[in-house]
């Protein structure tokens, strides 16, 4: 056979071989993604998957997710909104307290000190206070480096700095949240006959607790203003240590939606948190004189206890003379 006898059946076999790739069914997976596809189909793609994940073989299941296409709404919080969260209510309230310190300046004694004393909150009380206080500002810095340490801090003092100071502040954290967990439970314990709402909380919020012009509405042991910072501190402190565990130790509990959930909760309590302690601090400090020995020394001076908790100081008196007075001496029988 000639050479052109030969070619003729090998090009129809070749245009065969041709159709046949041509008309045979494509897999599945290329009807339904196309690699060629531009980017915003692909993202629509994700967002109508609740995750994408395979098998793998090794023990950590958890390892077949390849992509979550919700960690990237967690990851825009925490980068994004956040920040200004955090940054409107911390930065927020230092104006406001700032603005009512140089407006109303410290809350003076009217009546001016007594020179006598009367016990406030005992040994026990201030130790819980402060060991709670103390691992709550610890708590605050080192969580706060979490989400402002790299665009502030890392520029001022370089990486290997801020890497050695997030490390140690990773380590505070962690540890120092159980001491701050038992001082919550302990501050709930302690204080909540104290804390349930009255009719005088309801006078002396609208009287604006005495810190505008010069009134002095009647308080028990803890006013109104006291009351709300207790219940931030076992509500706030609550969430924060739940959601804290929770991170800290990762997949006991839940899987990643869980947990990234709690660090929204986590993160967004925090930061109220901390905005609600600074005007705590400040009340305890430069605002009120005085405020600061109920918690120092544990003793007010009296006229201070009028002026600030006058039913208390009423109640406080009353018992005094309960126990001062003499007993009738017990006759003998007839």
């Amino acid at each position: 056979m000639s050479s052109s006898g030969r070619f003729i059946p090998v090009t129809i076999g070749a245009w065969a071989l041709l159709l046949l790739i041509i008309a045979a069914p494509a897999p599945s997976l290329a009807q339904q993604v196309n690699p060629t596809a531009s980017s915003v189909s692909e993202r629509q793609l994700l967002q109508e998957m609740d995750r994408i994940q395979g098998r793998v073989s090794i023990p950590d299941q958890r390892s077949s997710v390849l992509m979550q296409p919700a960690g990237r709404e967690w990851r825009e919080f925490r980068n994004v909104a956040l920040r200004w969260i955090g940054g409107v209510a911390i930065l927020g309230m230092l104006a406001v307290l700032v603005i009512f310190y140089l407006t109303r300046g410290m809350v003076r004694l009217e009546s001016g000190r007594s020179g006598r004393t009367i016990v406030r909150f005992s040994l026990f009380e201030r130790f819980v206070h402060w060991m709670t206080a103390t691992c709550f500002v610890v708590l605050a810095i080192s969580g706060l480096n979490i989400t402002f340490g790299r665009p502030l801090l890392l520029p001022l003092i370089g990486h290997e700095a801020f890497s050695e100071w997030s490390q140690w502040a990773k380590y505070a954290h962690n540890y120092l949240s159980f001491p701050f967990t038992i001082g919550v439970v302990l501050i709930f314990l302690m204080w909540i006959a104290g804390n349930v709402p009255n009719k005088a909380d309801v006078d002396w919020i609208k009287r604006g607790g005495g810190m505008v012009g010069h009134d002095h509405p009647p308080a028990y042991r803890f006013n109104a203003g006291q009351k709300a910072i207790y219940w931030i501190v076992v509500i706030g402190g609550g969430l924060v240590a739940a959601t804290g565990y929770v991170l800290m130790f990762p997949f006991y509990l839940s899987g990643i939606e869980g947990m990234q959930f709690a660090q929204i909760v986590h993160s967004i309590v925090a930061m109220l948190f901390i905005a609600a302690m600074l005007a705590h601090i400040y009340i305890g400090t430069i605002g009120m004189e005085g405020a600061f020995e109920a918690m120092g020394s544990g003793t007010v001076d009296v006229n201070w206890a009028k002026e600030h908790h006058g039913l208390w100081l009423e109640a406080q008196n009353a018992r005094a003379e309960a126990n001062a007075r003499p007993r009738p001496a017990a006759t003998a029988a007839e």
